[in-house]
């Protein structure tokens, strides 16, 4: 072995331990039977049943699951137009300026999205009485904001990607726009798109900075939960929560790389 192939293979063990091994350290010690995270005291599953009995645990959870697919859902559905907006419309107005609103979410810090939207929120409650304070609406409404952005970046790479004479043999043989749209252009854009909701359902789940801002009493995600927690010491219940996580999110993971590969295999059988 050559010594380029050594330098190469040393760097992707490093890169992968440097990864994964704090995963494996938070799944390990849900199992341990102290509290603390520096000694192993024996094997114990008692953290998963004292996790089933924390009220507010499972309910940031479960607040977090609900805002992330709601905001992942309709994030997916409006970065998919505005990626045709982008793509199709060759003389849209304005269409530099909206490519730059869109991806103007990418690179500004969190901190100066938080604080924009709860300005925001702020003024629209004063000047039409919606919202009605902050809380689980304000906050899906950041992360729908957050997660456009990335859903149209996704999505419009794939759909430049597409190959047009599909569409333009669809409408030969007859076919109305709507007809090619659901039976051509969706399925070929289908992979995309679940991997833009993957992504923006993702980030909304792991948003803490701008939940921060957004929320009010009695609407805490989990991210804020775990950091309130954190800084009064890592309760075993976090670990085994994360680890349960860990699971859900290996064969969410596992079940749409298998549709994708399932797809690409028709799609050649099909060529």
């Amino acid at each position: 072995m050559s010594r380029r192939s050594t330098f190469l293979l040393s760097a992707l063990v490093v890169g992968y331990a440097f990864l994964y091994i704090p995963i494996a350290l938070v799944i390990g010690f849900s199992f341990n039977e102290s509290r603390s995270v520096a000694v192993w005291s024996g094997f114990s599953t008692k953290w998963y049943a004292a996790l089933w009995e924390n009220d507010a645990l499972l309910g940031a959870v479960g607040l977090s699951l609900r805002i992330a697919t709601v905001a992942a859902t309709v994030a997916v559905v409006i970065g998919t137009a505005a990626a045709f907006a982008l793509d199709r419309f060759r003389r849209l107005p304005a269409k530099p300026a909206f490519a730059l609103l869109l991806a103007t979410p990418l690179i500004l810090p969190e901190t100066i999205t938080g604080f924009s939207l709860l300005l925001l929120f702020v003024w629209l409650e004063e000047a039409v009485g919606w919202p009605g304070g902050r809380g689980a609406t304000t906050i899906t409404l950041a992360h729908v904001t957050l997660g456009i952005a990335f859903a149209t970046v996704v999505i419009l790479a794939r759909l430049r990607q597409l190959d047009r004479t599909l569409e333009a043999a669809a409408a030969d043989l007859g076919a109305t726009g709507w007809v090619t749209f659901r039976t051509v252009t969706l399925p070929l854009l289908a992979p995309a798109m679940l991997a833009a909701w993957l992504l923006a359902f993702t980030l909304s789940l792991d948003d803490l900075v701008i939940a921060s801002f957004v929320s009010g009493p009695g609407s805490s995600t989990l991210p804020m939960v775990v950091f309130s927690s954190v800084r009064l010491g890592v309760s075993p219940q976090v670990n085994a929560l994360a680890t349960l996580l860990v699971v859900a999110v290996t064969v969410v993971l596992g079940l749409a790389a298998w549709l994708l590969a399932r797809h690409e295999r028709r799609r050649r059988q099909a060529a």
